[in-house]
């Protein structure tokens, strides 16, 4: 039976797109937790997320992110796949670093901007970028692929970037001439533990009592911890949790790239997906973590303070969701990038994944040449991390 003609366009906005529509292919309805490939549900790539940062004015205007999704249609106009896409002015935001090759490449005479970029904007989660439907035909990967090249060229970009992909899609990609990246994250995993004292039970003595003391300290007898979340999600805090996330934005990255209203758009459009932990010392919140929650995973996403407080971070953002993971039965914790000193706190090292395509056959060759060798660092990185977990007995 002959497969339907697959058709492309390009969308300037995610509100001109039905979120029925995108969600069918973003999160498919009905995936077992093997068929998904570990992530039945990734709130980042859902057209409510997505809307919210259009709608707030993070992406778009002069942010240098300007959205170009595609979408990809049979004959009978039904969307069988899309991807989040933007038009990048600068590097900024995206968490896989390649300001060097922009430079390598400026200094031979070329033009690295503007590029295109597959990726959910200033998040760092590995999921589906290249998202198609469960009953979409086998041609719409390579249709997906075919209009990327095609807004390349038509825009005169240099370059196609689908970054914190899944690894399977990576492995297509690479099979369709694009080069592999590989990245490092740490990630707690749930292997059963009953509770947080199961957990900590699984550890080193020494690193046990560590945890212990931390937890002690963070909180002494002044402060406590409020988990907010649906319906209860109001103004109040996200004003407070806006002032922590500014503090926090302002002294790591010089501008924060959320404006005060993504918050209210986000937590309106998907509150149930949303956990904010709070810290409050004498009736008012002095820090807060935010957290977003799939249906096998729990992400955190940003922090801050106003206080400062030792060990206040590491209660907030990792001992919290590895409380409320076990609590609601998640598989996994996803602390954001970077940050080895959560090893010893029972995170893993895990290898993340992007791919990447340059027009210019002199840049993908130093590129190619460049990502071999990074690509050794990191699984040699990876692999003396699993050696140095605080485990008490490691397989």
């Amino acid at each position: 039976m002959p497969s339907p003609r697959l058709t492309v366009r390009a969308c300037g906005a995610i509100a001109d797109l039905k979120a029925a529509d995108w969600d069918r292919c973003a999160n498919p309805p009905g995936q077992s937790f093997e068929e998904s490939g570990g992530e039945r549900f990734n709130p980042f790539i859902t057209h409510a997320f997505l809307l919210a940062l259009e709608r707030s004015g993070s992406v778009g205007g002069r942010s240098g992110w300007t959205p170009q999704h595609l979408v990809v249609e049979d004959d009978s106009k039904r969307v069988v796949a899309c991807a989040p896409v933007y038009l990048k002015a600068h590097s900024q935001g995206e968490y896989v670093f390649d300001h060097g090759w922009a430079e390598a490449y400026a200094r031979v005479g070329g033009s690295y901007y503007p590029k295109i970029q597959v990726a959910v904007p200033f998040t760092p989660v590995p999921g589906r970028r290249l998202l198609i439907a469960a009953d979409a035909p086998p041609e719409a990967f390579e249709a997906l692929v075919k209009g990327l090249r095609a807004v390349r060229k038509a825009i005169g970009a240099s370059s196609i970037h689908v970054t914190f992909a899944n690894a399977g899609e990576c492995e297509s990609l690479g099979a369709e001439g694009f080069l592999a990246r590989t990245g490092e994250q740490y990630h707690f995993f749930n292997d059963g533990y009953a509770d947080f004292d199961a957990f900590l039970a699984a550890l080193s003595s020494r690193k046990r009592k560590a945890i212990k003391r931390e937890r002690r300290d963070a909180l002494g007898d002044e402060i406590t911890i409020e988990h907010v979340t649906g319906a209860a999600l109001g103004k109040a805090h996200w004003d407070a949790f806006f002032a922590f996330y500014m503090d926090t934005g302002s002294r790591k990255w010089g501008r924060p790239y959320l404006t005060r209203a993504f918050f209210d758009l986000v937590g309106a459009a998907m509150p149930e997906r949303i956990v904010l932990m709070l810290a409050k010392r004498a009736g008012q919140y002095i820090a807060g973590a935010l957290n977003f929650v799939g249906d096998d995973a729990i992400y955190g996403r940003y922090w801050g303070s106003i206080e400062e407080r030792p060990f206040l971070h590491f209660e907030l953002c990792y001992y919290q969701a590895i409380d409320y993971a076990l609590a609601h039965g998640l598989k996994r914790v996803e602390a954001g990038a970077q940050g080895e000193h959560k090893l010893v706190r029972g995170y893993r090292a895990v290898a993340t994944h992007s791919a990447h395509e340059l027009a210019d056959p002199r840049l993908s060759t130093a590129v190619a040449e460049y990502l071999a060798r990074e690509r050794a660092a990191v699984e040699a990185d990876i692999a003396q991390a699993a050696a140095a977990l605080p485990f008490r007995h490691e397989d």
